[in-house]
């Protein structure tokens, strides 16, 4: 068996599926309507420890996340685990406590939409 089997591969951020990219794009640009659409109907996105779940409730946290602080985002690498599960690293600075951090944006596709979304550390 491959050890490496279940290890990320570092991919470009252009080799990013489609979705994740036009997602990423719509979230920078902080415009809701076109984030939410990379979602299926029933996925759930986890972010600082809190848990949104559905369309309603990915909108309402996409739409606070806009608002609530100042911030610029850069994509500064990607990882591919499988045919599924890819991986997104931002350089976030901005007015948010502590001021910058680097976080990984987890995505586990269903079809051609997002499935699930942890970000953290």
């Amino acid at each position: 068996m491959n050890q490496d089997q279940d290890q990320p591969l570092t991919i470009t951020p252009d080799a990013l599926p489609e979705v994740i990219t036009r997602y990423l794009k719509a979230h920078r640009a902080h415009d809701t309507a076109a984030a939410v659409t990379s979602f299926t109907d029933d996925a759930t996105v986890i972010d600082d420890g809190r848990t949104y779940q559905g369309v309603a409730a990915i909108e309402a946290w996409l739409n606070r996340s806009a608002t609530e602080f100042t911030y610029t985002i850069e994509l500064t690498g990607a990882q591919r685990t499988d045919e599924t599960h890819y991986v997104a690293v931002h350089h976030l600075e901005g007015d948010f406590p502590g001021g910058t951090v680097d976080l990984r944006y987890r995505f586990t596709l269903h079809g051609d939409a997002i499935g699930r979304l942890v970000i953290g550390p």
